[in-house]
């Protein structure tokens, strides 16, 4: 019987997959073109837009500091006047810091070595530093690592309790756990169906004028 249950609940949310790609398409999710990119885009959207984040991400380009040596070297009150469209931009500066003074103080700097770990050592690493949570974690270990980690958000939280899948109260760990307990551990498949979760969230599974009707997933409420 429990296997019926998980069959059909993996069975769920691959038709929750399939409708939301073929209704979509293909999101291109992360828009990072470095790993170091991805690191810094994970942290800096925490509490802000995308749209900000993006903002930022131009301004460190234009500035030169978007690769782990110019970050390290550059002074925390400086990398946040640049970095001010994000938000907490005074906390988010010593966040990157924190991720780059470590990355040199025990790698070297070599992103190939810190990313290059295999296992839950990556991630029990990245949850010590000051300012890094479970989602920003499972962001750079899936975008930037490539690590079968299933990221959880707001939409995710939003659009599976609505549909009955998890409660509204669960915690990151039990939301997590109805992808990877009931998919295949694969990295493309999670970076793809996170990307969807945003589109679906932000478009149409709203917080106060939910358009469902004309979501992609209607036909599963």
């Amino acid at each position: 019987m429990r296997r019926e249950r998980t069959l059909a609940l993996s069975k769920k949310l691959l038709d929750y997959y399939n409708a939301m790609f073929t209704r979509l398409g293909e999101q291109f999710w992360w828009p990072g073109r470095t790993r170091f990119e991805v690191m810094v885009g994970a942290i800096l959207t925490q509490n802000t837009a995308w749209t900000n984040v993006e903002k930022a991400i131009r301004n460190l380009k234009k500035r030169k500091l978007l690769n782990p040596l110019a970050m390290h070297r550059v002074g925390t009150q400086k990398l946040a006047l640049n970095i001010k469209s994000a938000g907490y931009f005074n906390v988010k500066a010593v966040r990157l810091k924190n991720l780059t003074s470590h990355l040199f103080d025990n790698y070297a700097g070599s992103l190939d070595k810190f990313l290059g770990k295999k296992g839950n050592g990556l991630r029990e690493e990245l949850l010590s530093l000051s300012g890094i949570g479970p989602e920003t974690a499972d962001s750079i270990l899936l975008y930037a690592a490539l690590h079968p980690e299933f990221v959880v958000d707001a939409y995710t939280r939003r659009i599976f309790s609505r549909h009955g899948l998890v409660s509204d109260k669960a915690g990151y760990d039990e939301v997590k756990a109805l992808f990877t307990d009931n998919l295949p551990l694969d990295a493309a498949l999670f970076n793809e169906y996170h990307a969807l979760i945003v589109k679906v969230g932000k478009d149409y599974c709203r917080t106060k004028t939910p358009r469902c009707s004309e979501c992609p997933l209607r036909d599963y409420l």
